[in-house]
């Protein structure tokens, strides 16, 4: 728990997300210019990815755990450069999010289970069916969206936030750390 806790002290400094955006934006800015050159893709959808090409897109996930950093995006970028289209990377990414999203919220009901009762699993069963059809229809668009539109003005975003979040911290304009 003190170790816990103590990572935490270090990684989540304004200085440390403040960086990682920064240099996650360079390196989508550097896979879009790699993007750019790619005449064919080794994977074009995700059925021609093999075991270890999933393998080493969930490696790439691992670095979503250093803080400033999306989980999607390390994916998707990751998966980009790995060879897969941009497409079957963002495909991918979003069928990873699902073991991780149940995952996390069983973990949040079990952690909360005293407070539920069964009265409460109708509520649960509504919500859980307009989740599930409300990100279906974010994802399908946001799929289309991105299999023709390049991640250049979110690596810009990050680039900028990250500056900003420097100079507020430097200056003592803006405290960070609460």
């Amino acid at each position: 728990l003190a170790f816990g806790k103590a990572i935490k002290a270090h990684l989540f400094t304004p200085v440390v997300v403040a960086t990682t955006f920064i240099v996650g934006g360079f390196i989508i800015l550097w896979a879009e210019r790699m993007a750019k050159n790619v005449q064919r893709y080794r994977v074009e959808t995700i059925d021609d990815m093999s075991a270890l090409d999933a393998l080493k897109v969930g490696l790439v996930q691992c670095l979503a755990l250093v803080p400033g950093t999306s989980r999607s995006g390390a994916t998707i970028i990751g998966g980009m450069m790995l060879g897969l289209s941009r497409q079957a990377a963002t495909e991918f990414s979003f069928f990873l999010a699902i073991p991780t999203l149940i995952g996390a919220g069983a973990y949040s009901l079990y952690k909360e289970r005293h407070l539920l009762s069964m009265a409460d699993l109708p509520l649960f069963g509504v919500g859980l069916v307009f989740s599930f059809l409300s990100a279906w229809v974010c994802v399908r668009w946001l799929i289309r969206y991105v299999s023709s539109h390049n991640f250049v003005p979110f690596a810009w975003y990050r680039l900028a936030f990250g500056a900003l979040i420097l100079v507020t911290w430097y200056t003592g304009v803006m405290n960070w750390s609460e």
